[in-house]
């Protein structure tokens, strides 16, 4: 007769057996938790990959809707004069145009908008002697249109014209006068100063100019310029420092006003004899294939603090050296200017050429790798119709950064 006790240890023997397949299980499943765990936990140690320097970000949700005015505020001034659309204060041409083809692909209407823009081109006038635009006109010419928006329109009297955009891409922006004090006596028109402005003027700190909301826009140069000469990293540089414009022997003006605050005169008696330096007071067409075989480009300041020469200099690889004192320059995120450009004080000038070599000695490739990124090209050029990155997007990413900021009657987001 068998055991009773063998017979139960049998009878228990499969039971031993699942239990023990149990706490395996259990224990290949915390194993391969610990695995993935330390799998996850590395990865997130390593350094995260940058963003491809060719990605400028999420596209701009912004929706602006541009108002359809009588061609009189705008395209008639185009059509009597092609100046219009290229010159350097062209941006309110350009920023008009890239946003309406925007708003037509994506067939926006005026109550789904954002933000409204009132497009009038005030820079156009071409009547002067010199044959540079005139901006007597441009007070009583937008306040024509903010009227007429006002009148025609709902959305200008809900907000008190705080969602509205205007361009101002004069010396001193929306103040409308070449001369900083007779501009800062004028101010901006009070009927402005609720809204934002698109202004190529900007200075750190406090200034009656810039009073307002703003964002500070490059001024405009044609495109093509970014393409009609070699790439930047192929072009021979045999130019150490160049500058080609207005040098004033006597800088002091027939208004009583010194010419750029004196620097650019101090320039000419400084370097105008220094073989490093190749400055020329004569005009010259071709003088971006000048910029474009140039190691450094001067950038002083003239009337204002801002010259085209930051976005040509940008442009055909040649390292910007700004000489205006607090200057605010634009989309300083995406282009990081003190990492492609050179500051020096106006007060400083006399020391330039020990700068210049200076920085020719250390980190000049640097700069240049820099300089030569095509984002930084990018987002100084307005394109018609409006490209991923260029000068209008970042425009675009701007005013959408401001949207908290305004008052949300009447808002649609």
């Amino acid at each position: 007769m068998r055991d009773p006790k063998q017979k139960a240890a049998r009878a228990h023997k499969p039971r031993r057996y699942h239990l023990l397949d149990k706490l395996r299980m259990r224990y290949r499943w915390r194993w391969l938790l610990w695995l993935a765990l330390s799998a996850y936990f590395f990865l997130l140690a390593l350094p995260s990959p940058r963003r491809s320097s060719s990605e400028p970000g999420p596209r701009p949700g912004v929706r602006i809707y541009a108002y359809d005015l009588p061609p009189r505020f705008n395209r008639a001034w185009v059509d009597a004069d092609a100046r219009c659309a290229r010159h350097l204060f062209a941006a309110e041409v350009a920023v008009h145009e890239a946003l309406l083809l925007r708003q037509r692909r994506a067939g926006l209407r005026a109550e789904e908008a954002d933000l409204f823009l009132v497009p009038v081109y005030v820079s156009c006038n071409f009547s002067t002697p010199t044959g540079l635009p005139s901006l007597a006109h441009a007070r009583g010419m937008l306040a024509e249109a903010v009227d007429l928006v006002r009148a025609e329109m709902p959305y200008w009297n809900r907000s008190e014209g705080a969602d509205h955009v205007f361009v101002a891409s004069h010396d001193f922006g929306a103040c409308f006068h070449p001369m900083e004090d007779v501009a800062i006596a004028a101010g901006i028109p009070e009927f402005l100063k609720r809204s934002i402005l698109l202004q190529t003027f900007g200075v750190q700190g406090q200034h009656t100019c810039q009073e307002v909301e703003h964002v500070v826009i490059p001024p405009h140069v044609p495109p093509e310029v970014a393409r009609e000469l070699p790439e930047p990293e192929k072009a021979r540089r045999d130019i150490f420092a160049f500058f080609r414009g207005k040098m004033e022997v006597h800088p002091k003006n027939i208004t009583g006003h010194f010419y750029s605050k004196k620097v650019r005169t101090e320039l000419l008696q400084l370097y105008g004899r220094n073989r490093k330096f190749y400055l020329k007071r004569k005009q010259y067409d071709g003088y971006r294939s000048e910029m474009a075989r140039s190691l450094f480009c001067l950038c002083p300041l003239g009337w204002a603090p801002w010259s085209p020469r930051l976005v040509e200099s940008v442009l055909l690889g040649c390292i910007p050296v700004i000489i205006a004192d607090n200057i605010s320059l634009p989309f300083p995120d995406v282009l990081r200017w003190p990492d492609i450009s050179l500051q020096v004080a106006e007060r400083d000038v006399a020391s330039l050429e020990a700068v210049l070599d200076h920085v020719a000695a250390t980190n000049l490739t640097t700069i240049q790798r820099n300089l030569w990124d095509p984002v930084k090209r990018r987002a100084l050029v307005f394109n018609r119709p409006m490209e991923e990155g260029d000068a209008t997007w970042q425009v675009l990413k701007e005013l959408e950064a401001k949207l908290d900021r305004l008052p949300q009657q009447g808002r649609k987001r």
